[in-house]
Parts: C-alpha cells; structure tokens; sequence
C-alpha cells in the first residue's frame, strides 16, 4: 500500500467517524428532546429521560463496532515498508 493510499484511508476513517458522530448526536436529539412530548412516565422516572441516555449509548456501540469490523484497517504510516522474514531467513549476519 502506498502511502497516498494509506493516507487515503485514514482520511476514510476520519470521515466516517465524524458521520458516526453526527449520528449519534442526532439518536441523542430525536430519542432525548423528541420523546419529552409524549409525556410517558416509568417508574417515576419521564421515558425521554431513559431514551435519551440509553438509546445514544446503545448506538455509539453499534457505531464504533461498525466502524472496527467495516471501516478501519491496520497500516502504519511510515514510508519503508516491512523486510519480510523469508528474504532475511538465510542471512545470519543481519544485525539484530
């Protein structure tokens, strides 16, 4: 992988953490001030209340487990690339 390419995808990553973000936010609004009209009361406690802390945490998780699984991928981003074993398997004099 070049490193454009590998420049390309943590800008990727950024991108879609930030849309990860921004959804949350928008879970936060809709299932915390969106649910304060309904008025619903569980056990003394108003239902936007548990909505609007529960329902933002539950999707932050669905998002980050998202973004591990799909989204991200493990490069590093200095220029040389790893000497693989096979070429160094012979040569004892390789310093250590």
């Amino acid at each position: 992988m070049t490193y454009k390419e590998k420049l390309q995808q943590a800008s990727k990553e950024a991108r879609a953490a930030v849309i990860g973000l921004i959804g949350t936010i928008i879970v936060w609004i809709v299932l915390g001030f969106g649910v304060y009209a309904t008025g619903i009361v569980i056990g003394s406690t108003p239902l936007w209340i548990i909505t609007g802390l529960f329902g933002p945490f539950l999707f932050a998780i669905g998002v980050a487990v998202y973004l591990a699984k799909v989204v991200m991928k493990d490069v590093g981003l200095d220029d040389i690339e790893p000497i693989q074993a096979d070429a160094v398997k012979g040569d004892a004099h390789v310093a250590r």
